[in-house]
């Protein structure tokens, strides 16, 4: 186990194991999260740039009948209640 110090300032120093394995550079912009069993870090900004629909689309290869608006939603309620699982 990994530990730190709280600084006078507040400032807690990441160790180079845990900043490595996140790829974690100097300057990184990281959201911090109250949870009940502590303090989470995230990174701020997304791996990938912001994209539309048009961009990736072509990635898709879908053959077949196009699927209707109904048989989409269905799709999607199945995959929530699949995830709630």
């Amino acid at each position: 186990m990994l530990q730190t110090k709280l600084s006078s300032k507040g400032q807690v120093i990441i160790p180079k194991p845990l900043r490595t394995a996140h790829n974690w550079q100097p300057g990184q912009q990281l959201i911090v999260i109250d949870t009940p069993e502590g303090v989470l870090l995230k990174p701020a900004v997304t791996t990938f740039s912001e994209t539309s629909l048009e961009q990736v689309a072509g990635c898709l290869h879908y053959k077949g009948k196009a699927k209707t608006l109904k048989e989409m939603e269905e799709a999607i309620a199945r995959g929530a209640q699949e995830q709630m699982r």
